[in-house]
C-alpha cells in the first residue's frame, strides 16, 4: 500500500479508512489477528480485511456493513490523527495550483504539523520530485517519519528538526517553491529565499492573521519578491431540497377559464413546475445555502522569486 500508488489487495500492514458514511469514517492499520470495532459491530482483519480488494463491501459481526478503502491524501485529511490544526483541501488545492507544483518538482515546507499538506504535496510531485519538510517539534517530527515510512511514501520526504527561522531548510537553491506555515514567516522569508532555485521559484505563506500577513509581505518586499498577492478562500456549500411556494392570485384574465393560468396538458409544462390546485402551492428544486459556514481560517500569500 502506498499513498501515491494504488494497490487492488488489502495486505498485513496496510492503512485503510474503514468508510461508514459521508460523515463517518476513520483510519485502521490493517493487522493480523486485530479486531476493529464499529457500531455495526467487529471487523476481523484476518478474515474479513487482509485478501479482499479495496472497496469491498464488509459485513460487521452485528449483521451492518462498511466499505473499506484505498487511502488518498483526500481521505487522510478528513481523518488523521491531530497533533496540530491542519490545512483541507479547500486551500491545499490552490496551494499546488498556485505555486505551480508537477511530477518532479522540489518543495521546502515548514512546519509539517499533522502532516495533512504533506501527503498533498508528495502525491503531486511524486514519482521524481522530492520534498523537505522542517518540523521545530522533535516529537511531531518523529511521529511524521513514522507515518510516511508507514504510508509508503519515506522515499519521497526528508523531516528535519529544526527551526527554520535559524537554520532554514538544510537546502540551498534547488527547490522549486517553498511553503511556510509558522507563527513569524517574515523571519523565514530570506531562509526560503535561499532555498529556492536561482531564478522563478514561487513561496505561499499561510497566516490566520491579518498583521502576520502585512509583516510578511513587507519582508518579502526587502528580499526582492514579486507579484506578491494574498487571497482567502471561503467555501459556501448548498443543498438541493424540493421549495413549496404559494401560487400568487393575479386575477382572471378575460376569457381564460384557468384559475391559476397553468395548462397541465401542455407537454411543455410537464415536469418543469408541478401544481397543486387543492393547497394552491407549487413545489420545484432549489439550491439552498447552509444556515452556517465556516468562515475564516486563513490567508495565503503568494510570490514570485525575481
Amino acid at each position: 500500500m502506498s499513498f501515491i500508488e494504488y494497490g487492488d489487495t488489502i495486505k498485513d500492514g496496510d492503512t485503510a479508512i474503514v468508510f461508514l458514511g459521508h460523515e463517518s469514517m476513520f483510519p485502521v492499520k490493517v493487522q493480523h489477528g486485530s479486531l476493529t470495532q464499529t457500531k455495526y459491530g467487529v471487523i476481523r482483519h484476518s478474515t474479513d480485511l487482509i485478501g479482499k480488494k479495496y472497496g469491498s463491501k464488509v459485513t460487521c459481526s452485528k449483521g451492518g456493513w462498511v466499505f473499506i478503502l484505498h487511502p488518498t491524501p483526500e481521505l487522510w485529511t478528513m481523518n488523521l490523527p491531530h497533533r496540530t490544526q491542519i490545512l483541507y483541501s479547500t486551500d491545499i488545492s490552490i496551494i499546488t495550483m498556485m505555486l505551480e507544483l508537477k511530477p518532479g518538482s522540489i518543495v521546502c515546507e515548514s512546519g509539517t504539523g499533522s502532516g495533512s499538506l504533506s501527503h498533498a504535496l508528495i502525491r503531486t510531485v511524486a514519482p521524481t520530485g522530492h520534498l523537505y519538510t522542517v518540523e521545530f517539534h522533535q516529537q511531531r517530527a518523529e511521529k511524521a517519519r513514522e507515518e510516511f515510512r508507514e504510508h509508503g511514501v519515506e522515499h519521497l520526504v526528508t523531516v528535519t528538526n529544526q527551526d527554520v527561522c535559524k537554520n532554514g531548510f538544510g537546502v540551498s537553491s534547488v527547490a522549486d517553491a517553498v511553503f511556510l506555515d509558522i507563527p513569524s514567516p517574515w523571519e523565514a522569508i530570506g531562509h526560503a529565499k535561499a532555498a529556492l532555485k536561482v531564478e522563478g521559484g514561487r513561496i505561499c505563506s499561510f497566516s490566520p492573521c491579518i498583521e502576520q500577513v502585512q509583516r510578511t509581505c513587507l519582508a518579502m518586499e526587502e528580499h526582492g519578491f514579486t507579484e506578491i498577492n494574498t487571497l482567502e478562500i471561503l467555501l459556501r456549500m448548498y443543498n438541493v431540497r424540493t421549495i413549496s411556494l404559494q401560487i400568487p392570485d393575479l386575477g382572471k384574465a378575460s376569457g381564460d377559464n384557468s384559475s391559476i393560468g397553468f395548462d397541465s396538458s401542455n407537454p411543455t409544462n410537464q415536469g418543469s413546475l408541478c401544481p397543486n390546485p387543492q393547497q394552491g402551492t407549487v413545489q420545484f428544486k432549489s439550491g439552498v445555502p447552509l444556515r452556517e459556514m465556516v468562515g475564516h481560517t486563513g490567508y495565503l500569500t503568494f510570490a514570485t522569486k525575481s
